[in-house]
């Protein structure tokens, strides 16, 4: 055998090997049992130079056009390179096929890769999901307070599932929807009488604007009386009351007290003086009998004067009773 002729045989054995790798023969002849479009041999070999696994691709483009949808192979691939879930999306896509939602591959796909479950979003539109808040505290206009429970029924707006709220946001509206409900209400008899008056109100709100679902029904499971915030906000109100006038008691008794201290210093410096004038009294005679401003009959008098003062004085420091006892 000729060297050139090994060699071509060589080359096709290698060739056909690595034809026979990239491009997956089973996977193409289902695809084209089952009547498939656009599912080429250089489409797979394609797809494997990509870096794609084909079965991943293939498969799924399978259950969907036997399900009667129209999409081609290039969305699908593209939407798995994205990063997207084909899997999921096709279940998605078929599911609301069958229950004639309308749901297009975009549609489907965009919610996908926003990290939110495609399939889901169907499942929610045929089936309502039931939601429960937590156990929301208001209170009414006559200080008691009520602890209610409701529960939430929403359906999935495919149309905001992008770029709308989550469930949170609704529970958040619906408990401030309750809370003003309840503190709107001149007496909690009223809303323990009518709790769906409660459920006309929230809804009436339209609290599912801008989210991803639509508000079908607000019921009330449970409304409990709490505690009497009225009366424990008054009793906090005389508590302080009472502590604010003490303090001022405090402080006037302390004015007070500093009022009297500085009256007896006052006094005392008074009495210092005083008795210092009077103790320059006998020197400033004196300096007047030796001046001759001051004879020895008006020390005489001034000796009389100060005598008899002395004495209407102890008289009328004496005691009633004794002064009785000696007139007696």
């Amino acid at each position: 055998m000729e060297p050139t002729l090994i060699i071509t045989a060589v080359i096709l054995v290698i060739g056909l090997a690595f034809f026979v790798q990239l491009f997956p023969v089973g996977l193409w002849i289902t695809a084209l049992a089952a009547g498939v479009p656009g599912v080429y041999p250089w489409t797979l070999v394609g797809m494997r130079l990509r870096k794609v696994p084909q079965d991943k691709v293939v498969l799924p483009l399978i259950a969907l056009v036997k399900a009667g949808l129209d999409i081609n192979i290039n969305q699908l691939e593209t939407h798995y390179l994205a990063g997207g879930n084909v899997d999921r999306v096709k279940d998605a896509l078929i599911s609301a096929f069958r229950a004639q939602i309308p749901l297009t591959f975009e549609k489907a796909a965009a919610i996908d890769l926003a990290g939110r479950n495609p399939l889901e979003a169907v499942q929610m539109s045929v089936i309502p999901k039931v939601i429960e808040t937590p156990i929301v505290a208001g209170v009414a206009k006559d200080g008691i307070e009520l602890k209610a429970l409701a529960r939430v029924t929403v359906r999935a707006n495919i149309d905001r599932f992008v770029g709308g709220a989550g469930e949170q946001t609704v529970l958040a509206r619906v408990g401030e929807g309750i809370v003003t409900t309840i503190g709107s209400s001149e007496s909690h008899k009223v809303v323990l009488e009518n709790p769906d008056r409660i459920s006309r109100t929230v809804l009436a709100k339209g609290l599912d604007a801008g989210t991803a679902f639509e508000i079908l029904s607000i019921d009330i499971a449970d409304v409990d009386i709490g505690a009497n915030i009225g009366a424990r906000l008054q009793t906090d109100q005389a508590e302080a009351d009472k502590r604010i006038a003490q303090a001022k008691a405090e402080e006037r008794r302390v004015m007070a007290v500093a009022r009297e201290q500085e009256m007896k210093a006052y006094t005392q410096e008074m009495r210092a003086k005083v008795v210092e004038a009077e103790s320059q009294v006998p020197q400033a005679m004196a300096e007047a009998l030796r001046a001759g401003h001051l004879g020895v009959m008006d020390y005489t008098n001034l000796r009389n004067v100060q005598a008899d003062t002395e004495m209407r004085n102890g008289i009328g420091r004496m005691a009633p009773s004794e002064t009785n006892g000696t007139g007696g």
